[in-house]
């Protein structure tokens, strides 16, 4: 597996999280709230994001699993679960990608039934034309095409999540 080229740029990266900032910002003035992030994927762009908003936020992590490589095995694992209970909170999971969409449902309706005061997901790249599920993301920094990207923090058996760019991940030499 190497680079075969970069699909987003760091600079377009940031004015995602600085729209997205503000969105945020704007749909929560006068409330607080709790920021999910979902390990490791979304750690880049959760830590960029948060400066972005402007209302009061706490951060929690969650971890979940259901990929072995690039391929998902369709069975999803909590690995590490919230430190403090979201009951009564505005909550906003904060997730690197979304492809089919199951990982997410089950942790949606997971987080759902332990009684949040609102719940919205904050994508930072979406693949609509991968979803097997339908789930409603609020906050989506750009949809993709159908490729396999790394970079910012997104990875392929734990590589590549330190660069800059999000680039395309090509089998060939």
């Amino acid at each position: 597996m190497k680079i075969s080229s970069v699909l987003i740029k760091e600079n377009e990266i940031n004015e995602i999280c600085e729209r997205l900032g503000k969105q945020i910002t704007a749909d929560y003035q006068g409330k607080e709230i709790v920021l999910i992030c979902i390990l490791r994927g979304a750690t880049v762009f959760m830590a960029d994001l948060m400066r972005k908003i402007k209302v009061p936020c706490e951060i929690d992590f969650m971890s979940v699993s259901s990929y072995t490589g690039s391929k998902s095995s369709g069975d999803v694992k909590i690995i590490k679960d919230l430190e403090d209970s979201v009951e009564g909170k505005h909550v906003i999971v904060v997730e690197d990608i979304i492809d089919s969409g199951l990982t997410l449902s089950h942790l949606l309706k997971l987080l759902q039934s332990r009684n949040p005061a609102s719940l919205r997901l904050c994508a930072c790249f979406d693949k609509p034309e991968r979803r097997k599920t339908d789930v409603h993301v609020d906050y989506i920094g750009k949809q993709i095409p159908d490729e396999f990207i790394v970079g910012y923090g997104l990875d392929y058996n734990g590589q590549y999540r330190n660069l800059p760019d999000v680039c395309i991940l090509s089998e060939s030499d």
